[in-house]
């Protein structure tokens, strides 16, 4: 079996934004303009198919990516002729921050992105969050500036807070013709042609002459344009320079290619619920975002040997993929979504999960379309499917051919800041419970399950409030869970801010052998390595702890070594101020002894647990607290009860700008301060005002508030 469309005319993009500015908007368009579906269904109808789940609809937002495949051949190809079709695999992610980690998941596997922003209000949190995520992975990006219909639109300040929140590499293609009410189509400043969107839905493309009372300002923003990309290419750049006209087509590569090396971002406008643009925008993603040909090929480790292995995009090369979500079905059990990177695989093969050891069958393979599958035979390199009854994979696994093995990067999760208790009502919910538990988190990585030691409770930890609250329902929806919740809790962490010595002993003398452990230890903070120095062979380093090996002349034999940072590790996890885990702690191991019968594993990991504590309470520890950027947004009069209300939360007040109509503040605030905000919102504003919150940092807690955070852990 061959595969249907050659890879330099597929693209794997994603769709990304802020919560509600028309990203679900936008790809219900895609998917009808490609001929996905012939009913256009709208957020606010419940309608949509990638908000598939119960409560997408109920709630209009998005809760979980959708994965599609659609097919699209340029607007500018004559009619009839398909040579220009394209494969697109797309995914339309969730905007709300709560959910980050749909997002997050998605770019690392997806090799361009459409960014939507909303023609009121700009650039928004979650807006440089994404765009964060973006930078992180390298994924080139094209901007679509949403909305230009509603009250308040303005292309300009949109564009304008692109290139000074995001970057200054945004250069804008199109301009709009008229604003609000008056909008009806857009100028493309390459080939200077107007384009208006009509029929029922917008279906038909016309393309005529740029109005007059535009004329002037487009000649303008396209010297802009083309000064722009010409800096891309010398050849562009002699033409430029000696007044000679440059070829569309020329101008065209040149964006091209700076926008795969993320060297530009190219601008584009419209609505996608007045059906204006959205096809312009799908033409950009064939001419400007990468084929999986044009990015670097993956990279990973051999498992055999620790050292880099590559993989290109081609079906010739080793089969390699990666598992980036996982999602309970009720009709087919597990989905296992994954990118292939190399090579092709077939239904009722074999794979190898190179980060378990273990080989899996893939038993049943589709293509998906939101909520309904595709049943496929093989699915080649450059291409996303799922798999059906994977059991031991995990998101981030890797699966690859078995004579070639490699173990591609994995995604790099995030840590949850709230947390709930959870218990079931009855005997019955009880043992469903931890079944449904399990699948839940099995999901969603930044989804968490723990049990308090001392109380035998169970604590769910998520990236929000709204996170939570869905996670208990989907329990109730789809596993028929009834539970009983306890107030949310804040993620505390603790760290040390000095330094300080302690010596840990275990002897015990029995019968027969004894146990004999015998460390010195050194605790200091963690402080940030500069990019690019070497990492000592002594020094192990991780995200928030580093070990340092520093004894020397054999006290402590090399075999007992690795216990010594076990018990280290372990005593970690309960802080010594109020039980919470410890972060950014930096441990030396400077000296020791050992008993040539009586030494063990078991003795040396008790030694280094008791030093350990020890060395922290001496370390000047302290609490850390997760704090939240927030944006409030909301009519100029109710300025000062919203900043009133934020500083008595100890918020730091950074900034107050206009969003639009309305002015919006952007503050720094603890999270145990938020609780409950947004209703006490809806009260300051009667209504009118709306908040979002995305993790920023760790802080040191104030003196008196750590003592009611200590006193309440009692």
């Amino acid at each position: 079996m061959q595969r249907d469309y050659p890879l330099e005319r597929v693209r794997n993009f994603g769709i990304i934004a802020h919560i509600d500015a028309g990203k679900t908007t936008t790809s219900e368009r895609v998917l009808f303009y490609t001929g996905m579906i012939h009913k256009i269904g709208e957020v606010h109808e419940g309608e949509t198919v990638t908000d598939w789940m119960e409560q997408e609809r109920e709630r209009g937002i998005t809760i979980t990516a959708a994965a599609i495949t659609c097919f699209w051949n340029p607007t500018y190809m004559p009619p009839g002729d398909s040579s220009g079709k394209h494969r697109f695999n797309i995914i339309d992610t969730p905007g709300h921050i709560d959910f980050t980690i749909e997002v997050k998941r998605s770019l690392r596997v997806l090799d361009g992105a459409v960014v939507v922003f909303d023609g009121v209000a700009g650039v928004e949190p979650q807006s440089e969050t994404n765009w964060r995520y973006a930078d992180d992975g390298r994924v080139p990006r094209i901007c679509f500036i949403n909305k230009l219909d509603r009250m308040g639109a303005s292309f300009e300040n949109s564009y304008k807070s692109i290139l000074e929140r995001l970057s200054k590499a945004a250069v804008r293609m199109q301009i709009p013709i008229g604003l609000e009410e008056r909008f009806r189509g857009v100028i493309d400043l390459l080939t200077m042609k107007a384009y208006y969107f009509e029929g029922e839905k917008g279906e038909r493309v016309v393309r005529g002459e740029v109005p007059a009372e535009f004329l002037e300002e487009a000649k303008g923003r396209r010297a802009e344009l083309v000064e722009r990309v010409a800096e891309f290419d010398d050849k562009l750049t002699a033409d430029f320079l000696d007044g000679r006209e440059i070829a569309i087509e020329d101008l065209k590569r040149a964006v091209r290619r700076a926008t795969v090396q993320n060297k530009l971002f190219p601008v584009f406008t419209g609505s996608a619920l007045k059906n204006k643009g959205v096809q312009l925008i799908l033409d950009a993603v064939v001419d400007y975002l990468p084929s999986p040909l044009d990015i670097p090929p993956a990279k990973g480790v051999d498992p055999r040997s620790g050292e880099e292995a590559v993989r290109q995009a081609s079906d010739d090369e080793p089969f390699s993929a990666l598992a980036f979500k996982l999602q309970s079905d009720p009709f087919v059990g597990q989905l296992t979504f994954f990118r292939v990177y190399s090579g092709a695989a077939e239904a009722g093969s074999y794979v190898y999960n190179s980060t378990t050891g273990e080989r899996e069958r893939l038993s049943r393979i589709v293509r998906l379309q939101a909520d309904k599958r595709e049943e496929i035979k093989k699915v080649f390199a450059g291409e996303i499917a799922a798999a059906v009854g994977l059991r031991g994979v995990k998101t981030s696994d890797t699966l690859c051919d078995e004579k070639n093995p490699i173990v591609l990067e994995p995604i790099k999760l995030i840590d949850p800041v709230v947390s709930l208790r959870i218990e079931p009502k009855t005997k019955a919910d009880q043992e469903k419970m931890g079944l449904a538990l399990k699948k839940l988190s099995d999901e969603d990585p930044t989804f968490k399950i723990s049990t308090n030691a001392e109380t035998g409770e169970t604590i769910i930890s998520g990236m929000g409030e709204l996170h939570l609250e869905i996670m208990v329902e989907r329990m109730k929806r789809e596993f028929g869970v009834e539970t009983a919740v306890g107030e949310p809790q804040v993620a505390y962490k603790e760290t040390v801010t000095g330094e300080a010595e302690a010596e840990g002993k275990y002897i015990k003398q029995t019968g027969g052998h004894g146990q004999y452990g015998h460390v010195r230890i050194t605790l200091r903070p963690l402080t940030e390595r500069k990019p690019g120095k070497k990492i000592p062979k002594n020094v192990k380093r991780y995200e928030n702890f580093e070990f340092i090996d520093s004894v020397k002349g054999g006290v402590i034999p090399q075999e007992f070594i690795p216990a010594v940072e076990k018990g280290v590790r372990e005593a970690m996890e309960r802080g010594i101020i109020a039980g919470y885990p410890m972060v950014n702690v930096s441990c030396e191991l400077v000296f020791g002894s050992y008993h040539e019968v009586d030494s063990s594993e078991i003795a040396y990991k008790i030694a280094a647990s008791q030093a350990f504590q020890e060395a922290a309470k001496r370390a000047k520890p302290v609490l850390l607290e997760p704090i939240m950027k927030l944006e409030v947004v909301a009519p100029e009069r109710f300025l000062g009860d919203i900043t009133g209300s934020l500083s008595g939360k100890r918020g730091q007040i950074e900034d107050v700008d206009e969003k639009g109509m309305n002015k919006a503040v952007h503050a720094k605030v603890p999270l145990s301060e938020l609780f409950g905000f947004t209703t006490e919102l809806r009260s300051l504003t009667e209504g009118r005002g709306s908040a979002s919150m995305e993790f920023s940092h760790y802080e040191i807690v104030p003196t008196g508030v750590a003592e009611e955070v200590i006193e309440a852990r009692k």
